[in-house]
């Protein structure tokens, strides 16, 4: 009997899309990784079914991008608004957050990075958050952080039981 792991990842970059999806099914092929590629998709998905993990990405769009949609309002903190939409209507799920900045604006235009957002985002959800990390496609930190927070998932070894 197989016992899958469900995750979703929600990233609007293709590129990153990809080679996080590749990271993963090399960890372990027998994950099923759903993805999502904004702010409403990734909603939808949650609604539709609770996955047993979600990697979110933090700016996303607000709707899909398509040949004849522009994604709508771009979203710096998208991912936060998934978050916090989670916490309004009591979804607990576990959440790693991967982004590919290292700093962010915030709506009055200063400057914070990403270790201080870190410890804001653990303190605002406290019940679903479980990392915070930096993609970058040029190093491999990413691969060993992410891991590391895959760890407790038991997705480093295979998952058939």
């Amino acid at each position: 009997m197989v016992n899958s792991i469900h995750i979703l990842l929600v990233e609007d970059e293709a590129p990153k899309r990809t080679h996080i999806e590749r990271f993963l099914t090399s960890l372990s092929p027998g994950l099923i990784i759903t993805t999502a590629q904004s702010v409403n998709s990734a909603l939808d998905a949650l609604e539709k079914k609770l996955p047993d993990l979600l990697l979110l990405d933090m700016s996303l769009p607000t709707f899909d991008i398509g040949e004849r949609e522009s994604g709508g309002r771009p979203q710096g903190f998208g991912g936060i608004e998934i978050l916090r939409h989670m916490t309004m209507t009591e979804i607990i799920c576990p959440t790693i957050v991967i982004t590919g900045y290292e700093a962010f604006l915030r709506e009055a235009g200063n400057p914070v990075d990403l270790s201080q957002l870190r410890a804001e985002w653990e303190k605002e959800f406290p019940l679903c958050l479980k990392g915070v990390l930096h993609y970058n496609s040029t190093y491999d930190e990413w691969k060993t952080e992410l891991r590391k927070a895959l760890a407790d998932f038991d997705i480093h070894k295979e998952t058939s039981k």
